[in-house]
């Protein structure tokens, strides 16, 4: 248990709609979606409480690559002492005087609602690409992908995105010229739990090395819906949202340095050389909702064997860097995990970086198959990657899945059963080969294993005949 709060860490406080609201002895656990409600702000709803629907969703005031922007969350997701020091707008704050705003009012006039649950939602989303710095033409309907709705239809909602112009000159556009309060230090606890937020590295390890059995919590896309629909508690919660030591990006000829708390979103945004593979891979991992919280190393350490992240990255070669007391240590990712969500991290260290070593794969494609096309957890998903020579031998192959063992894994044995070989049908055949020896997927709701087993083996076809097409 931890120890009885003292007064100064039983309160914080966070900017809401304009206001400063104090929180004192809430649980560290209790939602940002729950608070706002209690407080009468009821425009956001709890339709799934993981992530998926956006009924919930509110924007966050943040420092983006082009300045402060608005960025929409899911905060459903959010525990409350995430957002301490924070800005925050629910759509109860967008009308004035009687008068809706332009993105509500759009949404009005173009029929963009029926039973209403979702559309505060919606606004949300829509308020944000509204007055997204650096937007011309007609807001995107791309930055609703987050947001459902299950009876208005989508054509209406889009509608009103397009109708959409230039942001107008008001008080929003008029906050996005000062800048996003910084994130600071916490210690908060409710006399039974306990959350953190250190700002150094140093700090964050001397926590962990003090209580090794506290949990890490990034963007919370993950833990906070094992809290929310598994009701497990985290006696300590340790935030690294205040460590920029997770936010570097840095690329040289040599490779590759994403740090592991970068939002998906904000590497899209830095990593301005990237493959296509991966931009194949951002599009479709989850929704701009989680994407704008959800972090590389959070999907990494969570050893999901459905993550999204690990088949792209073990197919680039990728590396992991891991913080440990006095010292680091850089470790393949292939190796990195041990069993079902099990890694090599061991208590008291913490994954700070990826690497990705150049040169990049000069053909690779990433390859996701679920019930929906977007917003949806993968059945399987696999990134698949190969050099050739001017003969048209392979050279180097890299073949990697998720979805059809207990850990992301790569196909050692079907990228040297092709490697030497004259990139062919004859080639593919010694790699499927290998699939159906080798793989033993398991059968659930998503998919049976031998639903599995034939995608794994039918990826590699299409993979082959992309790739044949580009190479020639």
């Amino acid at each position: 248990m931890p120890p009885e709060p003292s007064p100064s860490n039983r309160v914080f406080e966070f900017r809401l709609n304009g206001q400063t609201v104090s929180v004192a002895g809430a649980s560290p656990q209790r939602t940002l979606l729950d608070h706002i409600r209690d407080l009468g702000l009821t425009g956001s709803k709890e339709g799934c409480a993981e992530g998926e629907c956006g009924a919930c969703t509110v924007v966050l005031v943040k420092e983006g690559s082009q300045g402060t922007e608005y960025c929409p969350v899911n905060c459903c997701l959010l525990f409350l002492p995430m957002v301490a020091g924070q800005e925050i707008y629910t759509v109860e704050a967008l009308a004035a005087k009687g008068e809706l705003h332009p993105v509500q009012q759009s949404i009005a006039e173009r029929g963009g609602s029926q039973c209403g649950y979702c559309t505060p939602g919606f606004v949300m989303s829509l308020f944000a690409e509204y007055y997204r710095p650096g937007r011309s033409g007609a807001c995107d309907p791309e930055a609703l992908g987050g947001n459902l709705c299950r009876c208005t239809g989508y054509r209406p909602i889009g509608d009103a995105a397009h109708s959409l112009g230039p942001a107008q000159d008001d008080r929003f556009r008029q906050r996005l010229s000062q800048p996003a309060p910084p994130l600071h230090k916490l210690a908060y606890a409710d006399g039974r739990a306990k959350f953190s937020r250190p700002e150094t590295l140093a700090a964050c390890l001397a926590e962990l090395v003090e209580d090794p059995k506290a949990r890490l919590v990034a963007g919370g896309t993950d833990l906070a819906v094992e809290s929310n629909l598994r009701g497990t508690n985290f006696p300590h919660l340790i935030s690294l949202d205040a460590l920029e030591e997770l936010r570097v990006f840095a690329e040289t000829e040599k490779n590759v340095e994403i740090g592991a708390g970068l939002s998906l979103n904000e590497i899209g945004v830095r990593w301005t050389g990237a493959p296509p593979a991966f931009h194949e891979w951002l599009s479709l991992f989850a929704s701009p909702l989680i994407r704008n919280r959800a972090t590389l190393g959070g999907n990494l350490a969570t050893a999901s064997p459905i993550g999204d992240a690990a088949p792209l990255l073990l197919a680039l070669d990728a590396q992991v860097r891991i913080a440990e007391p006095g010292g680091e240590r850089i470790e393949p990712l292939s190796g990195f995990f041990t069993g079902y969500r099990k890694t090599t991290l061991k208590p008291g260290e913490l994954l700070t970086a990826v690497r990705i070593p150049k040169p990049l794969p000069a053909l690779a494609r990433f390859y996701k198959v679920a019930k929906r096309k977007l917003d949806d957890i993968s059945t399987v998903a696999c990134c698949l990657a190969v050099d050739l020579r001017s003969n048209g031998v392979v050279e180097r192959a890299r073949f990697a899945y998720g979805g059809v063992a207990e850990t992301p894994i790569r196909l050692f044995e079907a990228e040297q059963a092709v490697e030497g070989r004259v990139w062919s049908a004859a080639a593919i055949r010694k790699a499927k080969d290998v699939v159906m020896r080798t793989l033993r997927p398991i059968s659930d709701h998503r998919g049976s294993a031998g639903y599995r087993l034939a995608m794994a083996k039918s990826l590699l076809d299409k993979f082959a005949y992309e790739a044949g097409k580009e190479a020639a």
